[in-house]
């Protein structure tokens, strides 16, 4: 697990074992997220989307506390993910960091709660599961626009296909202006409470 440049962020590049009948590869270990993040990674949903090219889903997030971190990887076909900082009060609010997830390299990427999250297919049929450590609560769940200027996300040239929640979701001027996004502080809090408990079971 190497960190990004937004805190919070991980990409996982798996050692992928090869020979004339195919591959191999680890994707998930309980002891490395552990060792990363100071806690065990909680398993509440289980998520897979299927996406035909140019389907552009997100920016999602949920409230914090509790949030939902997320850990994502492409199966089949080809994605570029996108972690997007929206904590106010964060030092890289605002800022955006793109990985390409396939099933040639198997890298996966992980967000902690509170960070947004988006990606584009690059494929059709492009197949991503997610792991969640909190089930999908509508209320707590929101949404920025992948395509707001101000955010500048740099998506392929590919004409985006959204949904109609998507296509109406705020800027994040006007998110941040609604009192929607979570702050910095209960999201280092929140994860300061997660490691505590590890410690202290």
């Amino acid at each position: 697990m190497k960190e990004l440049s937004i805190d919070g962020a991980w990409v996982l590049e798996p050692r992928i074992l090869r020979d004339s009948r195919g591959s191999f590869h680890e994707w998930f270990k309980a002891d490395a997220f552990a060792e990363h993040l100071g806690y065990n990674l909680t398993l509440a949903q289980a998520n897979c989307s299927v996406s035909a090219r140019g389907t552009l889903r997100g920016v999602h997030f949920a409230d914090v506390p509790p949030g939902q971190a997320k850990y994502v990887k492409c199966l089949h076909g080809a994605v570029l993910d996108v972690i997007v900082d929206i904590r106010v009060g964060s030092p890289t609010f605002g800022q955006w960091e793109a990985v390409r997830l396939d099933d040639v390299d198997h890298r996966a990427v992980y967000l902690s709660e509170g960070l947004g999250h988006a990606f584009m297919a690059l494929t059709d049929d492009a197949t991503v599961v997610y792991l969640c450590s909190e089930g999908y609560a509508p209320r707590r769940e929101h949404g920025i626009d992948p395509l707001d200027p101000e955010l500048g996300i740099e998506w392929p040239d590919i004409v985006p296909l959204l949904s109609d929640k998507d296509a109406a979701a705020p800027s994040l001027a006007e998110a941040r202006a609604s009192g929607l996004l979570p702050s910095y502080a209960a999201c280092r809090s929140h994860l300061d409470e997660l490691r505590a408990a590890a410690t202290h079971p």
